[in-house]
């Protein structure tokens, strides 16, 4: 049975913790997955031979690209950057956002027509406001986001 694949966005990543949770708790269960922790930069992870890594070269999308190349319906990728979710989308991963917004083919449109908006707006000194705090209830909704992710692919025959 192929493994399942979590593609963790990890630079500025603040569900690092609790993904490494939810894996060892479905690695337990005898799921088989592999995540993989993507960055610019060395970062630390769990010592545990399901958990690598990945060190990209410097460059504003390498670890983008590096995540976008290995996307498929076997992936979960874990990001907040809605061009990376669309490109993982369009490859038929499931994609959440830390927040546990999941990213589907319905949506994705609609991010990134609302992300284009925004950036453009900021260029031009419309809006000087950021992101809402993360807050306990973005976890939560995290945690269960990617809990019912490894448990619909499994039933999709990965894992």
């Amino acid at each position: 049975m192929p493994s399942i694949a979590i593609h963790i966005d990890a630079d500025a990543c603040p569900v690092k913790a609790e993904a490494y949770r939810v894996a060892d708790r479905h690695l337990g269960r005898g799921v088989a997955l592999k995540v993989f922790v993507v960055s610019n930069s060395p970062i630390a992870v769990p010592r545990h031979p399901e958990i690598e890594r990945v060190v990209v070269a410097a460059g504003p999308d390498a670890a983008d690209d590096w995540i976008a190349a290995r996307a498929g319906a076997d992936t979960i990728v874990v990001t907040a950057d809605v061009p990376l979710a669309a490109r993982c989308v369009k490859a038929g991963a499931a994609v959440i956002a830390p927040t546990g917004r999941v990213f589907t083919e319905d949506s994705i449109g609609m991010s990134l027509a609302t992300r284009n908006l925004m950036d453009q707006l900021r260029s031009t000194g419309e809006i000087t406001g950021g992101p809402k705090p993360f807050a306990a209830r973005d976890r939560s909704n995290f945690l269960s986001a990617l809990d019912s992710a490894i448990v619909r692919l499994q039933r999709a025959g990965f894992g």
